[in-house]
């Protein structure tokens, strides 16, 4: 069971293109395409989902909303409440805050991209932490190329000092991963942000700003977490060969949201078996069955 958290809702950013990944997104959604055997979507929502966080909003495309709507629905037998909103155009994502004005409705929100797989055993401790916290946080992790990447520079005594977006002489090697969580004066500030050179609305002007009044924490995914952008063909099978390659070692899944939520207490076991039921002949299907088994 998880309690006494500070955020309650979260936002999953399942929109845009997909251009890095075509021409496979241009017949589906990147956030469908599988990771070994569930789709990509399920380990972002999971994610949250660890937080303790029930409430969720799926951003997507006009043309795939209603895909996800019947997948998901309201998210009750999952013991969720999911809403859902259209990002007509994928302009970033401080555009996708903006557009979730009613949902966050003055409150504390996470956010996550749809695109972003997070797994490892310090990673629910910092879940919790950050969940918990009356500061917002921004979740880091090394890499090899980070001017790819939103970089973040910390000082000795271990605090930010400086953010910078896909930098070409990197002060650090620490990303700033998908993984956001706001305080409620998120909307105030999305509203003061203009394009960058790229026609973008850059999530790390909101993150100095929050630098900028001492309101910004940081958890630093270490050696124990993996994180991976998987919207590129290259990071998609990374992924996939992880999940399976821990799934059939200790034959425990990752990114199961049914049994996320009977940990949680959200659903008990007579609700997974009706899920094991629409699942019945699948390896999915035999995992929720076993669950029941295990919590009998």
């Amino acid at each position: 069971m998880v309690d006494n958290i500070n955020y309650k809702k979260g936002i999953i950013l399942a929109g845009g293109k997909g251009s890095r990944l075509w021409p496979i997104t241009k017949i589906i959604n990147k956030h469908l395409i599988p990771i070994y055997n569930k789709p990509m979507i399920f380990y972002p929502l999971a994610t949250l989902m660890l937080a303790g966080i029930r409430e969720i909003l799926i951003i997507t495309t006009k043309n795939d909303q209603l895909i996800f709507k019947e997948f998901f629905g309201n998210g009750e037998k999952l013991g969720l409440k999911i809403k859902y909103k259209m990002q007509i155009n994928p302009i970033g994502i401080v555009d996708g805050i903006r557009i979730s004005e009613n949902f966050i409705n003055n409150e504390n929100i996470a956010l996550i991209l749809g695109d972003n797989f997070f797994h490892g055993s310090e990673l629910i401790p910092k879940l919790k932490n950050a969940s918990k916290s009356k500061l917002s946080t921004i979740f880091i992790h090394p890499v090899n190329d980070p001017s790819r990447y939103g970089i973040a520079t910390l000082d000795d005594k271990n605090k930010i000092i400086n953010l910078e977006e896909k930098p070409q002489k990197p002060e650090s090697n620490l990303a700033i991963t998908g993984l956001y969580f706001f305080d409620n004066s998120l909307i105030s500030k999305s509203k003061d942000i203009f394009p960058s050179q790229r026609g973008e609305y850059e999530i790390v002007d909101i993150l100095k700003s929050y630098l900028s009044s001492d309101k910004l924490n940081h958890q630093l995914l270490g050696r124990g977490t993996i994180w991976l952008d998987t919207g590129t063909n290259h990071s998609l099978n990374l992924a996939s060969n992880y999940v399976k390659t821990l799934e059939d070692r200790n034959g425990l899944y990752i990114g199961c949201l049914e049994e996320i939520s009977l940990l949680n207490g959200w659903i008990n076991k007579n609700e997974i078996k009706k899920i094991a039921l629409e699942y019945e002949g699948s390896e999915y299907g035999n995992y929720l069955e076993n669950l029941i088994i295990k919590t009998i």
